[in-house]
């Protein structure tokens, strides 16, 4: 009886958090709106303020199961929806800056990053490189409502959209490749690891393609559609399937959801279609997830955040944010456009990519794992991506209007 006790005591509490995190989401994205600024800095605020560090009203890590699904379904099915809005036919156009912005931008952001945190903060090595992969992925949860907003010309859009979907799969590959060389007590060689980010690419391509294409016939209009009214409830199975059968055959759940969502969103290409009632159900019901997941992480991460290391780390990890924002990423940009000469980018068109990178969804959840794990340096791993979200989604996702209009990108 004692047991049962105690069990339905620890439900009731888990349902009063969820309920709590919702109520702070919904109140944080109506207070964003109101005084303009992304709803994540509030939902990070909300988290804080509401976390263990002061009130105390949201406690997830007495849950830590609770806590990982949060922050694995979370971030996969924003990779998700973020495979959803690039378009192949316009990647196709700019598939060479894409493709290396997504990947080496990936790398040499990592690398940069991790090398001032070495400097700066006397990490060990591997942990300052696990730190730059946090953080070197863009936020494609941050851009895609931004562009709704401001009329950014398409091929540009496309491109930056692509890479920030692109790269948070890159990003987390390399954040579970370095995270393993760490808590491994074995050591794990280059060329081990080069092997083994190949294969996990290579199964996460496979299964999420498979699984995105069983989905989609299965729900389309099609003579074997047989489940097409279902069609906005099988885009959540595809992403639990996705991740999950990758990660058992041991690839990248985060890239095989990726995937799965760049093959659902082009399934015109593949000749498969899902009737419009269900098409457009299906929005509003992957929007409202998508909502839900990105207030959930924001909130989630904020209450990890200990005050006392973000009092102690905080203007070095502004410093680190800083060279996140003013060297990495212009270097980034810089060498990764000047091999697609079928692009023709215009200095202007570059220069509003060095200033649009924003940090969001994919870094607070890989912060959160981190956190939750204990790895060695998560103070300063959680101060860090907290004060780099922060600084980047007021400074840069604010401006961003302001600057397309002095840069003229505009769509005419």
């Amino acid at each position: 009886m004692g047991e049962m006790n105690t069990a339905s005591i620890s439900a009731n509490e888990l349902l009063l958090i969820m309920a709590s995190i919702s109520v702070l989401g919904v109140v944080g994205g109506w207070i964003g709106e109101k005084i303009k600024i992304p709803d994540v800095v509030i939902y990070l605020l909300c988290g804080v303020a509401f976390g263990p560090a002061i009130l105390n009203v949201v406690n997830i890590d007495a849950f830590p199961i609770v806590n990982e699904l949060i922050l694995t379904f979370g971030s996969a099915f924003i990779l998700y929806e973020g495979g959803r809005e690039v378009k192949l036919k316009v990647l196709n156009e700019v598939k060479v800056s894409v493709g290396l912005l997504a990947s080496l931008g990936v790398f040499i952001t990592a690398g940069i990053v991790g090398i001032s945190a070495y400097f700066i903060f006397s990490l060990p090595i591997s942990t300052s490189i696990l730190l730059g992969a946090i953080v070197a992925s863009t936020d494609p949860a941050s851009l895609i409502p931004v562009f709704r907003k401001v009329p950014i010309r398409n091929k540009l859009k496309q491109t930056i959209i692509s890479e920030s979907a692109f790269n948070d799969a890159f990003g987390a590959i390399l954040f579970t490749s370095v995270l393993a060389g760490i808590t491994l007590t074995e050591k794990i060689g280059l060329a081990h690891t080069t092997l083994q980010l190949i294969f996990m690419i290579l199964i996460g391509v496979l299964v999420g393609t498979g699984i995105a294409l069983i989905g989609i016939a299965l729900s389309s209009d099609k003579k074997f559609g047989i489940f097409y009214e279902y069609a906005p409830i099988i885009s959540v199975i595809i992403v639990i399937f996705a991740y999950e059968v990758s990660e058992r055959f041991g690839g990248s759940g985060y890239m095989s959801v990726f995937i799965a969502g760049l093959v659902y969103g082009n399934k015109k290409r593949f000749g498969l279609w899902v009737p419009d009632e269900s098409y457009v159900s299906g929005i509003h019901f992957r929007e409202n997830i998508a909502t839900i997941a990105r207030m959930s992480i924001f909130i989630v991460l904020g209450s990890h955040l200990d005050i006392n290391s973000l009092l102690k780390y905080g203007m070095n990890s502004f410093i680190i944010a800083l060279i996140l924002m003013l060297i990495a990423r212009p270097i980034v940009v810089i060498i990764c456009t000047a091999f697609d000469k079928r692009a023709a980018w215009t200095k202007n068109e570059k220069l509003f990519m060095m200033w649009v990178r924003e940090t969001g969804v994919i870094p607070a959840a890989l912060s959160g794992i981190v956190v939750s794990m204990e790895v060695p340096g998560y103070e300063i791993i959680s101060a860090t991506v907290f004060m780099t979200i922060v600084v980047t989604l007021i400074v840069q996702a604010s401006t961003t209007n302001i600057v397309a209009k002095k840069l003229d990108v505009l769509e005419k």
